[in-house]
């Protein structure tokens, strides 16, 4: 029978432990990938496409604020106006195309599988199909749109006191040069 001094036994006891510890600190980095399945359960659960659906109406109203200054800030003659109607038309065609969800599902399973493990998008489904989940997506429009507002509160006296630098800026380089 071989016999182990207890150093020595100490020693391999204290390697053995790095091991396990060091195997388990690189899990985590060799952590089972999610299925598509699996991605698919969370982007359902999610609503990531009706979240998309509800983006694009905001970006094409967009869209149409620019090209309605680019009309307003060139006179521009009846033939020019229905060419640039067309390319609104055109654009908005495009994005609708490219921001679909048949383009943009699978740029999703890709990023999901690239960015978590199975756990964790598993964690996440189940987070999202719960009830508080499910109140977390009810609610995250409001929240939205309540952050903008106490945004836009808090920056409109910063807006009031640039605006007044601007002009100050401005009155100074148009008074006339004194001699």
């Amino acid at each position: 029978m071989l016999s182990i001094h207890p150093p020595a036994r100490r020693g391999l006891t204290r390697f053995a432990l790095a091991l396990v510890l060091g195997l388990a600190a690189i899990a985590p980095a060799i952590a089972a990938p999610p299925s598509d399945a699996d991605i698919n359960r969370l982007l359902a659960a999610s609503r990531a496409q009706s979240m998309l659906d509800t983006m694009l109406p905001q970006i094409e109203a967009m869209q149409r604020q620019q090209f309605a200054q680019v009309a307003q800030q060139r006179d521009l003659d009846d033939a020019r106006k229905a060419q640039l109607q067309r390319i609104e038309q055109r654009t908005n065609q495009t994005i609708r195309q490219a921001l679909s969800w048949q383009q943009l599902r699978p740029m999703y399973v890709d990023l999901y599988k690239k960015t978590f493990s199975k756990e964790d998008v598993l964690a996440m489904a189940e987070f999202y199909e719960s009830a508080a989940g499910q109140s977390l997506l009810d609610k995250t429009p409001a929240l939205m749109q309540n952050v903008m507002v106490a945004i836009q509160d808090k920056m409109q006296p910063l807006f009031v006191d640039l605006q007044k630098d601007l002009e100050a800026i401005v009155n100074e380089e148009t008074a006339p040069a004194k001699k």
